[in-house]
């Protein structure tokens, strides 16, 4: 999901921020911010850009594939309507 590197980066940020009479519990801040931030983000159930690229590419691999046994389907009901037409057509001696 996200990487401890992009949690600390982010909490660092959000430190950073803090009024200066606040600046003296940095570090535990820090920790705080990220703890809660990865419960939060655990609790989102969120992907990775990759993995929603990859889905993506699944997706409409999928679509394709269904387009095209749609026009198959299709193309064979067309043939058998038109055999069943010239069978009826056709009267038995």
């Amino acid at each position: 999901m996200f990487d401890a590197k992009s949690l600390d980066e982010m909490a660092r940020k959000l430190a950073a921020n803090l009024p200066p009479g606040l600046k003296e519990f940095q570090q535990e801040l820090e920790k705080n911010i990220r703890a809660t931030m990865q419960t939060m983000f655990s609790r989102m159930d969120l992907i990775t850009r990759e993995e929603f690229d990859a889905q993506s590419k699944v997706l409409a691999r999928t679509r394709a594939q269904l387009e095209t046994l749609e026009a198959r389907v299709a193309a064979l009901e067309a043939a058998s309507e038109k055999a069943a037409d010239a069978q009826a057509g056709a009267k038995p001696v």
